[in-house]
């Protein structure tokens, strides 16, 4: 949670409904107070919601005026919280359109949640001077609106607005964030591997993936904005560490163990050399369906059996087809929101390419158990409340360059002459461009590849009107030029150099 004191001196407020708050912010705190809000991270010291954040521009002589006015911070803090207790309603859809959006930074208290309100129109046309809000606008039939659980009547109205066939992937409601955690290593070739294996899994479209630093554990907040924690290291966890993981889970986070030493709640693990780095053949039980017999590579660990503490917090998910029936993979449960974990002492995450696949015998057995490993770790994740339904990867679109002003289209199409190869081509280290007049010359659209079309008469979109872009753009010179497409695959690169 960021605190809104750790980025801006308060300057002046406004009791009432809604209480209006005006503070001075650097740029960058400005930014990093924006980027707090959006993630649903930005709290008042008193844990007030901010429901909207206006830049705004004060003369110094209003500085002045304000600064001989200014009570003490004490009193202020003082008179805030008899003014503003936390977990008043948001403010309703009349008083926002009253209130003068350039002029005032407003903060209300809305419980535990805030609406973001992308593509409301009455926002739009109060901050219609923007660029982006003009995007927005061009745009805002198909910006769909976040769920709102506020029970105020503009949340009501909003949630009729909601966009239809929105999948709500998230029913922990927190942020579609994974997190791998890989302990001290640096190795950058491991995270991409287990980020792989989880892309295959989970529907790409809907979660992101970040490694989560050793150094970042306990300084970043984290733990209410992820969704799963995947812990991939053998390491020993630091105090501190494990600590912080069970916070995460005593919050209704969700924890997968590949291997790791990650353990709590009693279960315990014993250590058997003879099995390091081996391949064995694993008995998955499954409620409701047959067992599932695979072979993968296991860590030399495996976990007790009679775990202490609450047992029926401790379910064995699988264990080895040996003498002994060692379990190696635990569902464990934790605290009363919904936490759990699933851990594993076999690599889920290993396939036969491994480094440590010795044999030709090994090596095929890995492969032919490719598949059941897939499926396993899909109905591990599902259990841990994520969606493995496969989205249909969209087909990428050429790019248009389109403007709202004739004059400056032409302009920069004669300076792209000179900033362009004879064959109209644009290279960059990441994607290269290549402008051509119309969608006739069936340039192959590929990820390091793009067409540019620069006719604008072929152009149309359901998603986007130029022409409503054009009647909300109020700028002299930014947005002039655009570059739109449907489908890319990433904007940072398609701008790199």
């Amino acid at each position: 949670i960021v605190k809104w004191s750790d980025f801006c001196s308060p300057l002046a407020y406004k009791p009432g409904e809604p209480f209006k708050l005006i503070a001075e912010a650097s740029v960058d705190n400005f930014s990093s107070l924006g980027i707090a809000f959006l993630e649903d991270r930005l709290q008042m010291d008193n844990g007030m919601v901010p429901h909207r954040i206006v830049s705004v521009h004060l003369e110094e002589s209003a500085l002045k005026e304000l600064a001989q006015e200014a009570p003490s911070v004490k009193e202020k803090t003082a008179a805030m919280d008899v003014v503003t207790p936390a977990g008043k309603s948001g403010l309703g859809r009349d008083e926002e359109e009253k209130s003068k959006l350039e002029e005032e930074k407003e903060e209300t208290g809305a419980g535990e949640h805030h609406q973001l309100h992308l593509s409301s129109c009455h926002e739009c046309l109060q901050l219609e001077n923007s660029t982006i809000e003009s995007v927005k606008f061009a745009s805002a039939e198909n910006i769909p609106e976040l769920p709102d659980d506020c029970s105020s009547r503009a949340g009501e109205k909003e949630d009729e607005c909601l966009q239809k066939g929105v999948k709500r992937i998230n029913l922990a409601g927190k942020p579609p964030n994974i997190l791998v955690y890989l302990g001290s290593e640096a190795a950058k070739d491991r995270f991409e591997q287990v980020k792989s294996v989880l892309r295959e899994c989970v529907d790409a479209e809907s979660y992101t993936i970040y490694q989560l630093q050793q150094e970042q554990v306990l300084r970043d907040p984290w733990v209410d904005n992820s969704l799963l924690l995947v812990i991939a290291t053998e390491e020993p966890i630091p105090e501190g560490s494990h600590k912080q993981f069970l916070t995460f889970l005593s919050r209704g986070g969700k924890i997968l163990g590949f291997s790791s030493s990650f353990t709590f709640g009693g279960v315990q693990i014993k250590h058997k050399n003879k099995l390091r780095k081996a391949v064995q053949e694993l008995v998955v039980s499954k409620k409701d369906s047959p067992e599932v017999k695979l072979n993968l590579l296991v860590s030399g660990c495996v976990f007790e059996e009679g775990m202490k503490g609450d047992g029926s917090r401790v379910k064995v998910w699988s264990r080895l087809n040996n003498a002994d029936k060692d379990p190696v993979i635990v569902h464990v449960t934790h605290g009363s929101s919904g936490g759990e974990a699933i851990l594993s002492q076999a690599h889920l995450e290993l396939d036969s390419s491994s480094v440590d696949v010795q044999t030709e015998e090994d090596f095929n057995l890995l492969k032919t158990s490719n598949s059941k490993r897939y499926e396993v770790l899909k109905d591990i994740l599902t259990c841990l409340g994520l969606s493995c339904e496969s989205s249909e990867i969209p087909v990428l679109t050429p790019i248009y360059l389109l403007s709202p002003d004739e004059e400056i289209h032409l302009a920069f199409l004669k300076w792209l002459e000179g900033n362009v190869d004879a064959e109209g081509l644009r290279a960059s280290s990441k994607v290269s461009l290549k402008f051509v007049s119309s969608c006739e010359s069936r340039v192959e659209v590929t990820p390091s590849l793009m067409p540019v079309i620069t006719e604008m008469g072929s152009f149309s979109s359901q998603h986007f009107s130029l022409k409503t872009y054009q009647q909300h753009l109020q700028t002299k010179k930014l947005g002039k030029i655009l570059l739109f497409t449907e489908v890319t695959t990433t904007t940072m690169n398609l701008l790199d150099g």
